[in-house]
C-alpha cells in the first residue's frame, strides 16, 4: 500500500456515505481503545480514577465528546467535500480523568499515560497495515483496514502535537520550563474550543504536517513488512 492510496483513503473529498460510515466506526473503535489505554496506564501506576468512574470500558458511548467525536470528523468530511482539500479525517473523545498526585513517577508518570494513547493508535495502524498489505486493500475488509491505518495514523500525528489539552502537551509538560507549564495551565480549560477553531483556520498547514506524519510512519512500516 502507497503512501498516495493511504491519503485517499483517509480523505473524503465527496460526499460518499459508505465511506463516511467506515471513517466514524473505526474513529468510534480507535478512540475507546485510545482512552481506555490511558486509564489502564494510569490504573497499573497507581491511579483509579477512570476505573471509579466508569471510564476503563470498551463502551464507546462512554468516551465520546459531541465536539472531538462527532463535529469534528464531519467538519472535515464537510470542507474536504466542499472545498476538494485533502486534510485526512480524524476526530477525539472526551479525556479520560486521572489524578496526577496518584501516580507513581510524579511529571514523568502523567507523560506515560499521556504517551500510551498515540501509541495504541500507532500499533493498531501498524497492525492494520501489516494485514492488508498481505490481504490487499480490493476487498472490504481490506478497504476496512487501510481505512484503520490512515484514521489511526491521523489520531496519532493529531494527539502527539504539544497544545493542551492534546496529549503531547502531558507528555512535553515534564520536560518543559516553568512559563510554558503556566501557558498550558492556563490555555487548557479552552483548549478544545481553541483546537477545533485552529483545525478550521490553519487547515493548510494541519493538512501538509499530519500527511507528513502518515507518510513517515508508512515509511518505517513498510521497512518493518
Amino acid at each position: 500500500m502507497t503512501f498516495l492510496s493511504l491519503v485517499r483513503t483517509a480523505t473524503i473529498r465527496y460526499m460518499d456515505f459508505g465511506n463516511i460510515i467506515a471513517v466514524l466506526v473505526i474513529i468510534f473503535v480507535s478512540m475507546t481503545l485510545h482512552e481506555l489505554t490511558h486509564g489502564i496506564v494510569a490504573y497499573k501506576l497507581g491511579d483509579d480514577t477512570a476505573h471509579l468512574m466508569g471510564r476503563l470500558t470498551l463502551n464507546p458511548l462512554k468516551h465520546i465528546d459531541p465536539i472531538m467525536t462527532i463535529a469534528l470528523p464531519m467538519t472535515i468530511i464537510f470542507a474536504n467535500a466542499l472545498t476538494g482539500a485533502a486534510m485526512p479525517v480524524f476526530g477525539g473523545a472526551k479525556p479520560v480523568p486521572f489524578n496526577s498526585e496518584n501516580l507513581k513517577y510524579g511529571e514523568w508518570g502523567v507523560a506515560m499515560v499521556a504517551a500510551s494513547g498515540p501509541l495504541v493508535n500507532l500499533l493498531l495502524a501498524f497492525m492494520s497495515y501489516a494485514i492488508v498489505t498481505y490481504i490487499g486493500d480490493g476487498s472490504v475488509a481490506g478497504k476496512l483496514l487501510a481505512t484503520s491505518v490512515a484514521v489511526n495514523l491521523g489520531f496519532f500525528a493529531f494527539n502527539i502535537i504539544p497544545i493542551p489539552p492534546l496529549d503531547g502537551s502531558r507528555v512535553f509538560y515534564a520536560i518543559a520550563p516553568d512559563f510554558i507549564r503556566r501557558f498550558f495551565g492556563a490555555v487548557e480549560y479552552y483548549g478544545i474550543v481553541f483546537i477545533y477553531i485552529a483545525v478550521l483556520a490553519l487547515s493548510p498547514v494541519l493538512t501538509v504536517y499530519m500527511q507528513a506524519v502518515i507518510y513517515g510512519c508508512v515509511s518505517l512500516f513498510s521497512l518493518v513488512i
